[in-house]
């Protein structure tokens, strides 16, 4: 499926030297992760709220944020290939850095909110209903994660990208999360 993409939207995607080239990897990985993570999101909402569960709609939250990730890594590709100017004679490559760097913050304050709202539910708890509906979302989630970091890595390595590398552990660590709100529905089958 990468390689389908990459065909279709990359206009000479053999020369990742090329800025416009380079640029449009990190384009087609901000417009894929905004599409799925938007997705991803109404799914997990709407099973979320249908089902009671904090974590499934927690994940659906997670996944905006993931959506706006997107969109910083797809803006941050734009300006990195704006030519050199005055201000900044060397090109505006770097941005790409920072790009990374406010996907890792976005990670750590998805994570930290993560763990609140699960501390609270633990001490508040409510009881969950168990929804075929609910893991069968649960599952292509994970499902689509995992080929999320795969399609990602791919273009990092391709194009030898931070800001590509961030969204792969966004992806990872979105795929572990996921695993354990499923984990957490299975076992809402069993127990109260």
């Amino acid at each position: 499926m990468t390689k389908l993409l990459i065909k279709l939207f990359i206009k000479d995607s053999e020369k990742t030297d090329d800025p416009a080239v380079r640029s449009r990897y990190g384009t087609l990985s901000g417009i894929v992760g905004i599409l799925c993570n938007i997705l991803l999101t109404a799914a997990k909402f709407i099973v979320g709220s249908a089902t009671g569960s904090i974590a499934i709609t927690a994940d659906a939250a997670n996944n905006l944020s993931d959506a706006g990730s997107s969109a910083v890594t797809l803006v941050s590709f734009r300006l990195a290939n704006k030519p050199a100017d005055d201000e900044h004679p060397f090109g505006h490559g770097r941005i790409e850095y920072v790009c990374a760097l406010i996907v890792s913050f976005i990670i750590l304050l998805m994570g930290g909110e993560l763990i609140r709202s699960s501390v609270d539910k633990i001490l508040h708890p409510e009881p969950l209903q168990f929804s075929m509906t609910a893991l069968i979302v649960l599952i292509a989630s994970i499902g689509v994660k995992i080929w999320m970091a795969v399609f990602n890595r791919n273009i990092g390595k391709r194009i030898n990208s931070t800001a590509v590398g961030a969204v792969v552990m966004d992806s990872v660590s979105d795929t572990a999360a996921t695993t354990v709100s499923m984990i957490a529905l299975i076992l809402s089958k069993f127990t109260s």
